[in-house]
């Protein structure tokens, strides 16, 4: 037996629906959609509401600038601490990690350590591998027992795109 063959039509699909259904969707995602700030750890100490300026009490933290200037082919060429103290050869990571603990020691206050802050103002051009040196240099010192004495915590960059 002989089967005949089977004529196909070509089916229209009318997409009409499925388009205003789409639209009708983008329409409410857009209309639902709430844009919150970013959420994260920001530690903003920001002064209380008063009248008052004696009653404001609030202490700024220290600030070491600390300025890493480029040589030839990225290289360091000199390490300025807070605008006075050069370190142009030799050690100068190790006399960086010295000045920073005097000036810490100079205070006082053991507490000193978490309230300070070190911004770093590094040339375009500086090799990475001295940045992160500088940042282990103010960050502590290696004791003679193999001990880790912590010196600075706070650690930001001065923003040169301007």
């Amino acid at each position: 037996m002989r089967l005949a063959p089977i004529e196909h039509k070509d089916i229209k699909v009318d997409l009409t629906a499925m388009i205003d259904i789409v639209f009708q969707l983008l329409t409410f995602f857009i209309m639902t959609f709430n844009a919150s700030s970013m959420e994260g750890d920001f530690t903003i100490r920001m002064p209380l509401a008063t009248t008052n300026a004696e009653q404001m009490d609030i202490v700024l933290p220290d600030l070491i600038t600390v300025e890493l200037r480029a040589g030839n082919n990225g290289n360091i060429s000199s390490i300025v601490a807070d605008g006075n103290e050069t370190y142009i050869e030799g050690d100068m990571f190790q006399r960086l990690t010295d000045y920073v603990e005097t000036q810490l020691a100079g205070v006082g206050d053991p507490e000193s350590a978490k309230k300070t802050e070190v911004e770093f103002d590094i040339d375009f051009g500086l090799k990475y591998s001295y940045t992160v040196t500088a940042i282990e240099a103010v960050s502590g010192r290696v004791q003679p027992d193999g001990s880790i004495k912590k010196l600075i915590e706070k650690i930001k960059f001065k923003d040169n795109s301007k």
